[in-house]
């Protein structure tokens, strides 16, 4: 039996014409993030974050596996049927049959249409178009609220559909029908004016039926929409349509008629839109026709041109005029991606730019490669026999474009950068193109084509001026155009008073700067939010919430609301996520140069205090909340008018941490680096209670180091111990023995000197694991019945306990399990009476081992079980992924293969998430016992 899933609407799917019931809200985003999908394995993660966002909730992972549960029950109903929904080593795969998507067969009856409309057929294209647009029932997904990741994927199937209207209404045309075409085209454009094939073809609609007027019309409304949205002019198409029916010498136009240009099947058109008014340049334009024109003698390679420069000097631009005016040289495509290399919130991968480069060459989506050798293999394969253009806009080095290379063929490449890309020219023979900045004659006909000949030419002078101050950066030339544009009667003197410089400005207009492009902007803030932006540019990013912002001002956080958005309003700020906010990098540099100017350093230092105050005292609540066990240290005393991040739990602790650590690590290492040690040092001590139990050791590992740093340059020995004592541990798991050992050695000599006994005992059970985990179990039961005695002597149960825990697991690898017992069993006994469940987790694994080794494994199961449970508790994956593998271990050796493979399929997707390579080492456990297919 067939299954039909529909999905150009509401979310619905049938069985034999009987709907199937899909359960909850929640439920219905995960069968459509696997409708989007459909043949891929997605992982439970990657799941999770389409179906909740970047902060899912606590109980995520056991509410997805609800999900699935009850999507297979509803989709496998059927006896016959095989399962629909798969579990594979990859993730979750979701089955899906040809044309049982209703999104199947709208691409399969939009691509027949276009077929024809190409082949100049539109009698037959249309029927094919109108069966294809009757399939929608209202919006991808109508009335499920779909998160963030799942739009996007939404937004180009409805790209699709609009294509499909603009195709329809060309067939129509075609056929004479512009009055029943004309009403459908309204309606597109009411809700998406900036298509200007739709605009073209509602003119020629009306010029068709003799609304010479209204065509007119309809001209003046497409330019108002793209001025107001854009502060573009309407495209050279657009504009010679008008030209034409303005001079009644309209003929029948392929430009408005033809089909998309992407309607042939693995045949893409991908170029933006060129900017219009393109000038200058001619000696780049020669340089690009010369290395990547069509030369038929020429051996099967690859032609490279990397485009590099400054900011705004006009690469894209550059880029995008040349592909345009070259695409016949093209005949097999063109393919363009924005790999957004210096925006550190939004980057494109190489992996996810393939995906898109693949699925435009006509790979249907399960049938990608999961990894990126194997996409960019495939890549390669596919353009060997093609000429094809390919387009690098934006990246950010030589890594991120090369596997986006072609490998041999006819094709070109052109890639553009602010790095000059050396490499590529050194190990691809890509060509390089320095652009500079443009003469005084480019500029001055860049502002003739923008603003009209008669308007530059009635104030010559302020136009040299304006010219001048903007440096003649293409970038900043057409800002101010565009803002002059906007408004007709505003003079250009106005524009160049406002950009006209101080000598200290001259100085910066002499070094060609970027900095320039931004001013005029900054001069149009308000005091309060310009004295925002200024301190902004002392916060080290990657990316900032409105508290911290509020912080940095010194003011509440709901004055701080209106100055944000002032800011967002001039791009001056992006709102990359819902109440974070990112700075351009060069922004960043420009505002700290503002600050250095304009603000005084003791309001500066201020500002600095406090931000580092509200990051301090916002983290260490959650901390402590995610580590309640761990020792307290001294913080520095918090300023009370200052805005702090309540924490009222763990949940709303871990969900903090995990949006803000990147920028708690690198708001630490510019305390530690501009006289901010102690908050340096107490930063890393809060940032460690996230990170270890999470295994992101790498991150540990910077942490520690510059707190260490901070502690050795201020001379505060407490402070030292305990950053030693935590870059020992992470160096350990990292597998630095000979460092990490150097560290811990360190940390015990401090915490002597300082006569810390609760320390003490902590670093000595911490030296046991040490000496455990490299072999040398003699000297780990020296240290553990040291920890064990000093624990003792201080009085300190949570300290006794879990050194008694220690000196257990030490007896079970030496071969005494029958000790290992008895010493674990008090321990657990005395951790359950102060509810230590952390310490209750590594207790229960060390019972577990025994159990094992004394040959009951179903009473290890058992420990092993209730261990996994608290590591999950307290969110330590690194350890719930060791105590899973042993849980295999014994499940394995009670002949129960299906559990043993559950829960080495657990262990692999934590360690897959942590990067850890102890995921191969479990696969080869879990082939013993599935060595079938994955899944099945």
């Amino acid at each position: 039996m067939l299954l039909h899933f529909d999905l150009l609407g509401p979310l619905t799917v049938s069985r034999d014409g009987r709907p199937v019931a899909l359960g909850s809200t929640k439920q219905q985003v995960v069968l459509a993030a696997l409708l989007l999908r459909p043949g891929e394995a997605i992982s439970a993660h990657e799941l999770m974050t389409m179906v909740w966002g970047d902060q899912p909730p606590a109980s995520a992972a056991a509410n997805l596996r609800s999900y699935l549960r009850g999507l297979r029950q509803a989709l496998d109903r059927a006896p016959d049927e095989s399962r629909r929904i798969l579990t594979t080593p990859g993730g979750y795969l979701l089955r899906v049959e040809p044309d049982e998507r209703d999104l199947d067969r709208f691409d399969a009856a939009a691509e027949r249409g276009r077929a024809a409309l190409a082949a100049g057929d539109p009698a037959a294209a249309q029927p094919e178009l109108a069966v294809a647009l009757g399939m929608w029932r209202g919006s991808v997904f109508a009335g499920l609220p779909l998160p963030r990741l799942l739009t996007s994927r939404v937004a180009r199937i409805t790209e699709r559909r609009l294509l499909t209207e603009e195709d329809h209404a060309a067939a129509r045309l075609a056929l004479g029908e512009a009055a029943q075409v004309i009403p459908r085209l309204r309606a597109l454009l009411d809700r998406h004016p900036l298509r200007q094939r739709a605009w073209a073809q509602l003119m020629t609609g009306l010029y068709e039926i003799g609304d010479i007027s209204g065509a007119l019309a309809a001209f003046q409304q497409a330019r108002r929409a793209l001025a107001e949205e854009t502060g573009m002019d309407p495209g050279p198409e657009l504009t010679r349509l008008h030209d034409d029916i303005l001079h009644h010498r309209l003929g029948q136009r392929s430009t408005t008629t033809g089909p998309a240009d992407d309607a042939a099947p693995g045949r893409p058109r991908q170029l933006p839109l060129a900017l219009p008014g393109f000038v200058g340049r001619s000696a780049e334009l020669d340089l690009l026709d010369a290395a990547l024109g069509a030369r038929p003698e020429r051996a099967a390679t690859v032609d490279i041109v990397t485009i590099s420069g400054m900011a705004g000097v006009g690469k894209t631009t550059l880029a995008l005029h040349w592909a345009h005016r070259a695409v016949d040289r093209f005949p097999d495509g063109q393919l363009y991606v924005n790999l957004r290399g210096y925006d550190d919130a939004d980057a494109v991968s190489p992996a996810d730019a393939l995906v898109d480069f693949l699925d435009a060459l006509g790979v249907p989506v399960g049938r990608i490669p999961s990894s990126v050798d194997a996409r960019a293999g495939l890549y390669r394969s596919l353009l060997a026999s093609r000429r094809m253009l390919v387009v690098l806009d934006n990246s950010r080095d030589a890594d991120q474009v090369r596997p986006l290379l072609p490998g041999v063929g006819q094709c070109a490449v052109l890639v553009t950068s602010r790095d000059q890309l050396s490499s590529l020219a050194v190990a691809q023979g890509a060509r390089p193109l320095t652009l500079e900045v443009l003469t005084a004659a480019e500029s001055t006909r860049l502002l003739r084509t923008r603003l009209g000949a008669d308007r530059v030419a009635a104030e010559p002078a302020a136009t040299s001026e304006m010219i001048e101050s903007t440096g003649r950066l293409p970038l900043a030339l057409s800002i101010v155009a565009a803002r002059l544009t906007a408004r007709p009667t505003f003079p250009i003197d106005a524009v160049a008073a406002q950009l006209r410089p101080s000598e200290s400005r001259l100085e910066q207009l002499a070094d060609g700067d970027v900095r320039r492009v931004f001013s005029w902007s900054y001069r149009t803030l308000s005091t309060e939010a310009a004295r925002l932006l200024r301190l902004l540019g002392l916060h080290p990013g990657p990316d900032l919430t409105g508290d911290a912002a509020a912080a940095l001002l010194g003011r509440p956080r709901t004055a701080v609301t209106p100055l944000l958005q002032e800011l967002t309003r001039l791009h001056l700020l992006t709102e990359h996520l819902p109440q974070r906010y990112a700075l351009h990098d060069l922004l960043r540099s420009y505002a700290a140069e503002l600050a250095q100017a304009s603000d005084l350093a003791e309001e500066r230092q201020a500002a600095a205090r406090r931000m580092y105050d509200h990051y301090l005292h916002s983290a260490h609540p959650g901390a402590v909340l995610l580590q309640p066990t761990w020792a307290p240290i001294d913080l520095e005393p918090p300023m009370p008018a200052n805005v702090h991040v309540p924490m009222p739990d763990r949940v709303v602790a871990a969900a903090w941490f995990h949006a803000e650590h990147p920028v708690l690590l690198r708001v630490l290492r510019q305390a530690a680096d501009t006289g901010f040690e102690r908050y340096a040092c107490q930063l890393a001590w809060t940032l460690a209670a996230y990170l270890s139990p999470r295994g992101m050791f790498q991150e540990q590992l910077a942490a520690q180091q510059a707190a260490l740093a901070a502690a050795q340059r201020i001379g505060d020995v407490r402070a030292q111990a305990l950053a030693s004592r935590m870059l020992a541990r992470a160096l350990m798991r990292l597998g630095d023995e000979h460092a990490a050992e150097q560290h811990v050695r360190r940390a015990l000599e401090l915490y002597e000197q300082l006569e810390d006994l609760d320390s003490l005992a902590l670093i000595l059970r911490q030296y046991t694991e040490h000496c455990t985990q490299y072999g040398r179990l003699d000297e780990a039961l020296k240290h553990s019945a040291e920890a064990l005695r000093v624990s003792q002597l201080i009085g300190n149960r949570y300290a006794e306990a879990r050194a008694l825990n220690v000196k257990g697991y030490l007896h079970a690898l030496t071969g005494d399990y029958h000790q290992a017992v008895v010493d674990c069993a008090e321990a657990l006994t005395q951790q359950e009476a102060i509810d230590d469940r952390v310490g209750q987790a590594a207790t229960l694994d060390s019972l577990g081992f025994a159990y094992h080794r004394l040959g009951d494994p179903a009473r290890a199961a058992v420990c092993y079980e209730q261990s996994v449970q608290r590591f999950q508790e307290s969110a330590n994956r690194y350890h719930e992924g060791l105590t899973l593998v042993r849980l295999g271990e014994a499940r394995e050796a009670m002949a129960d293969p299906p559990a043993a493979a559950e829960a080495w399929q657990r262990a692999i997707r934590i360690y897959d998430d942590l990067g850890n390579p102890a995921a191969e080492v479990v696969r080869q456990l879990l082939a013993r016992v599935a060595p079938g297919p994955p899944g099945r």
